[in-house]
């Protein structure tokens, strides 16, 4: 079982939509959010290109700070504290990227980075909810 706040771990929305292939080995982890135990970030890619879907990785990194050691349950406690912040449905994946602890002024902190992820069926971010039908077309032949 993966370290619950390591780089490359993965967490998931609950209720999120994948390809039928697809079925990843979860546990809860938050409200509305579970961890992702099996298969890693890399052969969860694998199995979702390979049905013809995509994961995205977007842009711009988040990140959370607690006070604690990442072995007193630091890291933990910024990840719940990520994913309560994080308000956008839309995305239904996040990545940690690196887990960072350090002492500030003399007391431990645990800083913890992220990037959002998406899975979906179509190739174009969202789907093409809002574009003009033209625009589809063009997109389409593109």
């Amino acid at each position: 079982m993966p370290n619950r706040t390591e780089a490359g771990t993965l967490f998931i929305r609950e209720g999120t939509v994948v390809p039928g292939t697809v079925q990843p080995e979860t546990e809860a982890f938050a409200p509305g959010w579970r961890l992702v135990r099996n298969p890693d970030r890399h052969g969860l890619d694998r199995q979702i290109r390979s049905a013809g879907w995509t994961f995205f990785s977007l842009a711009g990194e988040i990140q959370a700070t607690v006070i604690g050691r990442k072995g007193q349950g630091g890291g933990s406690r910024a990840v719940k504290r990520m994913l309560a912040k994080l308000k956008a449905p839309e995305f239904n994946c996040l990545e940690i990227t690196g887990v960072v602890s350090k002492r500030f002024l003399g007391v431990p902190c645990t800083n913890v980075h992220a990037h959002l992820r998406h899975i979906q069926e179509s190739v174009f971010l969202f789907g093409t909810k809002g574009v003009p039908e033209g625009n589809q077309a063009r997109l389409a032949a593109a």
